[in-house]
């Protein structure tokens, strides 16, 4: 098992940053909706009331996984658990889901009432930490889940 650390990550270290979108890039299967240029804009961007706050999993210096939280634009009191990835050496040890438990403590200090949406593949994971599914909320093998505070 990795002897790894969950933190914010530093946007504002350039090498921290291309590390975070190396790891992102390799991660998705549709580099065309997530750019290079999307994902450091993403990554850099910190527009107030619409704040985006990313979580990193560290091993010995190395970014092996991340996780950002933002607040959706749409809707009030809503924030969007997104951009998530482990490398696959480091898959299947707990990292993914200590980041989604980090970016929902910090929510959760942060706000007092709300509700956090995610659509992942993956339910069981968010299931356990009180998410639900949305009623008809099952498209294209994902889930939209939703946890309510």
């Amino acid at each position: 098992m990795p002897d790894y650390r969950i933190e914010t990550l530093d946007t504002s270290s350039p090498v921290l940053t291309s590390a975070a979108v190396t790891l992102l890039i390799n991660a998705f299967s549709q580099p065309e909706r997530y750019s290079t240029k999307r994902l450091h804009e993403e990554l850099s961007g910190h527009t107030l009331p619409f704040y985006r706050q990313f979580f990193v999993a560290a091993n010995r210096g190395e970014i092996i996984g991340i996780g950002g939280i933002k607040a959706a634009d749409w809707a009030s009191n809503t924030h969007l658990l997104y951009l998530s990835a482990v490398s696959p050496e480091y898959r299947g040890h707990g990292i993914g889901r200590a980041l989604v438990k980090a970016r929902v403590d910090w929510v959760e200090a942060n706000f007092r009432t709300g509700r956090i949406l995610v659509s992942t593949p993956k339910a069981k994971r968010f299931q356990d930490l009180g998410f639900v599914d949305v009623r008809k909320g099952f498209v294209e093998g994902r889930h939209l889940m939703m946890r309510r505070f």
